[in-house]
């Protein structure tokens, strides 16, 4: 499924729930080595933390981002905005 020109279905993109906590309704995704958030309202993004190298998988629950890659497990806190490991 594609919103907005994201792939819903990607690896690299995942939807935050209304109601879960933090973020919900937005899009949060990886892009050329970045964590940003998309909100569908405004069509807006916003970068979160960079230097996500060769990440392979994006989750969400609540307010945890968490971010697979090759080399490493990233968990970014979205009430904190900051990595948490």
């Amino acid at each position: 499924m594609i919103l907005d020109g994201f792939d819903l279905d990607s690896a690299l993109v995942c939807e935050g729930i209304i109601g879960d906590g933090c973020g919900g309704g937005r899009l949060f995704f990886v892009e050329d080595e970045t964590l940003f958030a998309y909100d569908p309202i405004t069509k807006e993004r916003f970068e979160l933390l960079k230097s996500i190298k060769n990440a392979e998988s994006i989750s969400k629950d609540a307010c945890l981002v968490t971010i697979i890659s090759e080399t490493d497990n990233i968990i970014f806190d979205l009430s904190k905005l900051e990595r948490v490991n």
